[in-house]
């Protein structure tokens, strides 16, 4: 399970500094994609591969879409021995990752925010969203 926050700062280069912690569950080669709220998403390669078999089990006309978004941009990207990796531009751009970034682990995944978005996903919890999705899943 992955899980934790980490602020880390992206070099000049796209490189950053790769939370141990999580490189510990998702390996020393995983894949990076776009995600929701313009975070980026981020899988071992076991769970690329769920996603990738989920997605084609559909019928076309409902995963294309979802195909094009997760697919087209992803990137395989290796740990480097100072335990980096580097972001491709592409990513880097969507998810509007400059300097400061934070990484988080969200169970199955990792996401990768800009330190700024991720402050501002956190303010618009409210208990009430929080209280609503817990109800949903029966806590």
């Amino acid at each position: 399970m992955l899980m934790g926050q980490y602020n880390h700062t992206l070099d000049t280069k796209g490189r950053v500094n790769f939370p141990v912690k999580l490189r510990e569950s998702l390996g020393d080669r995983f894949v990076i994609t776009k995600g929701l709220d313009n975070c980026l998403f981020v899988y071992d390669m076991e769970e690329w591969a769920t996603l990738s078999r989920r997605t084609a089990e559909l019928p076309l006309s409902r995963s294309r879409n979802l195909q094009r978004f997760f697919f087209a941009g992803a990137a395989e990207v290796e740990v480097d021995k100072q335990g980096r990796i580097n972001i491709p531009q592409h990513l880097r751009d969507y998810a509007g990752l400059v300097k400061d970034i934070t990484i988080i682990g969200a169970s199955t995944r990792a996401e990768i925010w800009s330190a700024e978005r991720w402050a501002e996903s956190l303010d618009s919890l409210t208990p009430e969203i929080i209280a609503d999705a817990m109800e949903e899943l029966g806590f």
